[in-house]
């Protein structure tokens, strides 16, 4: 089983930035891909961006240049950036880490861009 917990949400005015952390326990060794999804209200999920074990890393378009994820495999955590914050980045963000013992998923942190 693998265990997820984000941290880092909260209440940041337009053009602010946060970073977003997530935490991975239990087996580890069967992720190879870490993913940041988002959900705004009303809305379906979206993933945002992803990083895999090599380092290779993938943004959703809406976030390019503005978000980065990163990864300190000492601390078994990902992190997403998030720079020139937009009201349309308010979202629920929840890490996922899909292995093939099954479909793993934070609780997620609230994300609230507004002045």
């Amino acid at each position: 089983q693998v265990q997820l917990v984000e941290s880092g949400g909260g209440l940041v005015q337009p053009g602010g930035s946060l970073r977003l952390s997530c935490a991975a326990s239990g087996s580890i060794f069967s992720i190879n891909v870490i993913y940041w999804y988002r959900q705004a209200p009303g809305k379906q999920r979206e993933w945002v961006a992803y990083i895999t074990t090599g380092g290779n890393t993938v943004y959703t378009d809406s976030v390019k240049g503005r978000f980065t994820i990163s990864r300190d495999n000492a601390k078994n955590t990902v992190y997403l950036q998030m720079n020139s914050l937009k009201p349309e980045d308010t979202a629920v963000y929840y890490c996922h880490a899909p292995t093939r013992g099954g479909s793993h998923w934070g609780q997620g942190t609230q994300v609230t861009v507004s002045s």
